[in-house]
């Protein structure tokens, strides 16, 4: 568990999504859509299922590739979420008459351009904590003062980690080159899972009992089954067998180390989040920009009106690495996971660029109300920044 910002004051306690409405998402763009235009931009809500999963429903019902559908975010199947896609060759009112399970159609207007990964400022939240203590009237004031004045850690997260929370290990045995490992951590233990069947089939690898275990894996686990089915009668092919995990999960993979390992950085700098030190490398709140800070007190002032922040690694062969203790402390964190800078280095269709990320971000539009043991958050945060680091910060229960 990563330590609090907010340490100093207690939680509040409460459990979130008790229910869909109990988390609501929002997407803020970056642009409106201007009426004209060969893109239909389709504003929709969805509840229980994944972005990815309204796509293909939205693809099907029109018959159309679903790589001709653009987004600008991913969001969850946990919870209520309205996102804009777009649409190629599709009007308006073929979007809206769209009737689709877990669906609404909100809105649609033409574009000129296809939407992209990131064309967002951020996402509005609406989030109900239940089964708060009865101190929380007095603590939550402060804990939304906190951090309206020093911001919210940037941490991904336990989401970024996989089923089993261990998808960066994957990742880290990737660069490493090391096909077993990579196997092993896909086929994962067994005391991370509460299905009995999963459970089995991981002690049957364990024991190399592989037949066995490619029967006993649920069908879901599909890239397990697969890894499995080449391992089967060839048991030391493991860089073979990894090879028929898809491309794109090895690239979350390799994200959810860099998640992690960035993760690790914020951890030992969160007593200090706010505070730049010499060497560092602050980023713009604005456009996102990097500059080296050569003495911190001078640029301090800045951070303290949140223009600027300290940023941390999301490691690789490309991202700009800070000086003096900034640089030393980013180094310690990259070496006690195993790995050296010239792993990042392309093999295999395995390359990580890297990049700078702030270890705060400022939030806006932050406000609570408490009825009796109920707590209604209403906040809004950059794009690429989760709620549960906010919410951690409020409940400290997980």
């Amino acid at each position: 568990m990563h330590p609090y910002l907010t340490a100093g004051i207690p939680g509040c306690g409460g459990t979130i999504k008790t229910s869909a409405e109990d988390f609501y998402v929002e997407e803020l763009p970056s642009y409106l859509p201007c009426g004209s235009g060969e893109h239909c931009y389709l504003t929709f809500e969805k509840r229980g299922i994944t972005t990815l999963e309204a796509i293909r429903r939205i693809a099907n019902a029109l018959k159309i590739p679903e790589r001709e559908i653009g987004y600008a975010g991913m969001k969850d199947a946990v919870g209520v979420t309205r996102q804009t896609i777009s649409l190629a060759r599709i009007t308006p009112q073929q979007a809206l008459e769209l009737q689709l399970d877990g669906l609404v159609m909100v809105a649609a207007e033409r574009h000129g351009n296809k939407l992209k990964l990131g064309h967002l400022r951020g996402n509005r939240f609406r989030i109900v904590i239940r089964g708060v203590l009865p101190e929380t009237e007095q603590l939550l004031p402060r804990l939304l003062e906190l951090l309206g004045r020093k911001g919210v850690p940037n941490y991904f997260g336990a989401q970024r980690y996989g089923a089993q929370g261990n998808s960066h290990l994957i990742g880290a045995a990737m660069l490493r080159r090391e096909w077993r490992a990579c196997v092993d951590h896909l086929i994962g233990q067994p005391d991370a899972l509460r299905d009995q069947e999963w459970r089995d089939a991981i002690v049957a690898y364990q024991q190399g009992r592989l037949e066995d275990a490619l029967r006993l894996f649920p069908r879901h686990c599909r890239s397990e089954r697969d890894v499995l089915q080449r391992l089967v009668g060839r048991p030391e092919g493991y860089e073979r067998a990894f090879g028929a995990v898809h491309p794109r999960l090895k690239k979350l993979y390799l994200s959810a180390l860099q998640s992690y390992l960035f993760d690790q950085v914020v951890a030992l700098r969160i007593d200090r989040l706010d505070q730049l030190l010499d060497g560092d490398l602050a980023c713009k709140h604005i456009n996102g920009a990097c500059f080296q800070v050569e003495v911190a007190a001078q640029e301090q002032e800045r951070a303290d009106a949140f223009e600027i922040s300290p940023s941390g690694p999301m490691f690789g062969r490309k991202m700009k690495r800070p000086a003096g203790a900034a640089d030393q402390l980013e180094q310690g964190v990259l070496q006690q996971s195993g790995i050296e800078q010239a792993n990042f280095e392309p093999h295999g269709g395995v390359s990580l660029d890297g990049e700078r990320r702030p270890l705060r971000v400022p939030v806006a539009d932050l406000s609570g109300v408490v009825e009796g043991d109920v707590v209604t958050l209403e906040f809004s945060l950059p794009k690429g920044c989760y709620a549960t680091s906010l919410v951690r910060e409020i409940t400290k229960t997980f």
